[in-house]
């Protein structure tokens, strides 16, 4: 059975830290490319990282560029959001997204993606 399951979520104060996780199972991460996406109260969702197949060429969003760091560690088959200086403005939801093609690159469009995580909650206070 094919899951994402993500986990890191909580409260940081203005300028914290949080790394997110995104194991899978059922599937190897490395053939894939991989998607972060969040999506804060009365927003659409909107993609902000993403990491390609094989090459792990990595891709952000300008609001995060500099901020979050998207990784790909293959032992443990698990895509990591390391988040750094966060803002209020990051508060969301954040989902990982994998697409379901091998040897898949980074799209931006959220119905490329074919399997989801639940979301994990990032709060950030003032």
């Amino acid at each position: 059975q094919v899951q994402l399951v993500e986990s890191g979520g909580g409260l940081v104060q203005s300028g914290g830290s949080l790394n997110l996780s995104c194991p899978a199972s059922g599937f190897t991460l490395y053939y894939y490319a991989v998607a972060w996406f969040r999506q804060a109260p009365g927003k659409e969702r909107e993609g902000i990282s993403c990491i390609s197949s094989r090459t792990g060429i990595t891709s952000y969003t300008d609001s995060v560029k500099g901020r979050f760091t998207i990784s790909r560690d293959n032992a443990k088959n698990t895509v990591y959001l390391q988040m750094n200086s966060l803002k209020p403005e990051d508060t969301a939801v954040y989902y990982c997204a994998a697409r379901g093609r091998v040897d898949s690159e980074c799209r931006s469009a959220e119905q490329d993606y074919v399997y989801w995580g639940q979301g994990t909650q990032v709060t950030v206070s003032s």
